[in-house]
């Protein structure tokens, strides 16, 4: 549990202060996280039994993982995200990024108390596969973000009394 309160601490703190979105679109992608890693977690995670935080069970110190831990990683990764850039770049930042969360999620599978995640069938080889695709499905949702945004009207806001 140690090591997950550092991490959450760390990531957190990083993930605030060199925040470059707005806070619409940080609340945005904080949702996106936490919806589309339960969706994730639900299939590998419940139904298969592919790696799990703490122990196989739903439990409530699984809570935090699920909700505090990743967002912040997220609004990190796309405050730095090279858009305009050319495709070569943006494909080493994925990779980079990949690399940084294989070693990462190596950490978590230390001993408690500073690990705190448990592999099954799921190795650190299905990571490096799976972690590019979400950060381009991220990716992706963030663009349509930005485009819905460009398309709002102002003042398209209801009055709440």
């Amino acid at each position: 549990m140690i090591g997950l309160i550092v991490a959450i601490v760390i990531f957190n703190y990083l993930g605030f202060k060199y925040n470059h979105l707005t806070r619409n679109q940080t609340l945005h992608i904080w949702m996106f996280t936490i919806a589309f890693q339960m969706l994730f977690d639900i299939i590998v995670e419940f139904k298969y039994h592919g790696y799990w935080y703490f122990s196989k069970e739903v439990n409530w110190r699984g809570v935090l993982p699920h909700t505090i831990l990743i967002p912040p990683v997220n609004m990190l990764f796309l405050s730095f995200y090279p858009f305009g850039k050319r495709r070569m770049l943006k494909v080493w930042y994925i990779l980079i990024w990949t690399g940084a969360i294989i070693i990462y999620e190596a950490l978590t599978l230390l001993p408690q108390p500073w690990g705190y995640f448990y592999s099954g069938w799921w190795t650190l080889w299905h990571s490096a596969v799976a972690d590019p695709l979400l950060f381009l499905i991220l990716v992706a949702y963030f663009k349509w973000v930005i485009k819905l945004e460009k398309q709002s009207e102002p003042g398209r806001i209801p009055r709440i009394e």
